[in-house]
């Protein structure tokens, strides 16, 4: 298979690979890092592949299997919904395996030093975490892209879903991948805790201590993601030395797309917290009325 084998590799490992020789510090060790190109597009096709396979066997052996082992008296107007919610949680659970990876890399990184957000822009280097972190996630929107249509979702919801996908891999793009893993993973566990909340309380309808956990993280999520946001874009793009705009080395930092970004975010995050305030009223009414 030594014909098959080099294309094949195109499909299943990270390409465009560079080795960075040993420094100083790292005396024994090279760097081994990624940039992108044309043929990690072969590579998000394979892992949206993969992605197809585990959502299908998920959906079909456990999820199905547990929807029908339930008694009868739960097959009531809860079963859309039971049924609605299942599939995105385990869904974003294939996501999290991928975040989970890249958490080690931000430990290490990130919370130590916060200058690596921005210093050394354009992020165009990435490891080997980071990059399959975004293939992976590149390969679950393009998965669950077809999901739109046959769920015949609202015009509404699936513009915002473009939206937010637009909006994820911006920094990936624009050589910002250092903020755009911080704030995918922040916006990630706390949707996962959502959905996993929900699973429980139409299971169980007195269970309401996962929206209380999630209602806390929600508003915490928001806050840190435009803390970040500011702090990165505003000012520290903001003081660095290179603030022409370079296709060539891949810098975008000057004023009109910072501007964009920040607006960007500042909107997204204003509609989340509108949803979420509008849940939250809804909650509120539909306990108060079960009480009465």
């Amino acid at each position: 298979f030594q014909i098959t084998a080099k294309v094949s590799i195109i499909f299943v490992t990270l390409q465009y690979n560079v080795t960075l020789p040993a420094t100083e510090e790292q005396a024994t060790e090279s760097a081994f890092l990624y940039y992108y190109g044309i043929k990690d597009l072969a590579t998000v096709f394979f892992y949206m592949l993969v992605a197809i396979i585990i959502h299908a066997i998920i959906q079909e052996y456990v999820l199905d299997v547990s929807f029908i082992s339930k008694p009868l008296s739960f097959y009531t107007v809860k079963i859309a919904n039971y049924v609605q919610c299942s599939r995105k949680p385990y869904s974003v659970l294939v996501i999290l395996n991928v975040v989970f990876i890249s958490c080690s890399h931000l430990q290490e990184n990130y919370i130590s030093d916060p200058t690596i957000l921005w210093r050394a822009y354009p992020h165009t280097l990435m490891t080997f975490q980071m990059k399959f972190f975004y293939i992976s996630q590149l390969a679950y929107w393009f998965h669950a892209f077809p999901e739109l249509y046959f769920q015949k979702t609202k015009k509404v919801s699936s513009g915002f879903v473009i939206f937010r996908f637009v909006l994820s891999f911006l920094p990936f793009f624009g050589n910002l991948n250092h903020l755009g893993l911080v704030l995918l993973v922040l916006h990630y566990f706390v949707e996962f805790l959502f959905h996993i909340s929900r699973l429980f309380y139409f299971s169980d309808e007195k269970y309401q201590k996962g929206f209380s956990l999630w209602a806390v993280l929600f508003v915490l999520g928001r806050l840190l993601t435009l803390i970040l946001s500011v702090l990165t874009v505003g000012f520290g793009l903001a003081r660095a030395e290179n603030q022409k705009l370079d296709f060539s080395t891949g810098n975008f930092n000057v004023l009109a797309v910072r501007i964009a970004v920040l607006a960007s975010i500042c909107i997204t995050q204003a509609f989340m917290m509108w949803k979420f305030i509008n849940f939250q009223l809804r909650r509120w009414r539909e306990h108060s009325t079960f009480q009465a």
